[in-house]
């Protein structure tokens, strides 16, 4: 039995301030937690800070961050919007570069910025 699929494409929403200088490593992020949309899919938004391990060992799904004890476990910034409505899925995770904030769904804690030491947020 097959499942189809449809995708509609569209535009690219950029979350960059200079689109000229960044980094991104290949990540699989994680679909736990996150809910459906209106149109039944589970999309994780360009710009959400992830964490989990993912630096360390390439093995782990990327997950939100989370802060502890004034600590973040951030480790970059989710380049692109990814559909995890079918489970895990691949994507790319800035870990140098300059964010724009009036592009990002929610500005980053002090925790956030302080753990990532490579990416710089911009108004």
């Amino acid at each position: 039995m097959s499942k189809f699929v449809e995708t509609t494409f569209g535009n690219k929403k950029g979350i960059l301030k200079f689109p000229d200088h960044y980094v991104n490593l290949a990540v699989t992020v994680s679909d736990a937690g996150i809910v459906a949309n209106v149109d039944s899919k589970k999309i994780v938004p360009a710009g959400t800070i992830l964490g989990g391990g993912v630096l360390a060992d390439d093995t782990k799904d990327a997950i939100k961050a989370t802060t502890t004890a004034d600590v973040s476990n951030a480790e970059g910034v989710l380049f692109n919007d990814t559909d995890v409505t079918y489970g895990p899925a691949p994507g790319a995770l800035l870990i140098h570069g300059f964010i724009a904030l009036d592009k990002i769904p929610e500005a980053p804690t002090a925790e956030e910025v302080a753990a990532l030491k490579q990416v710089t947020f911009l108004k």
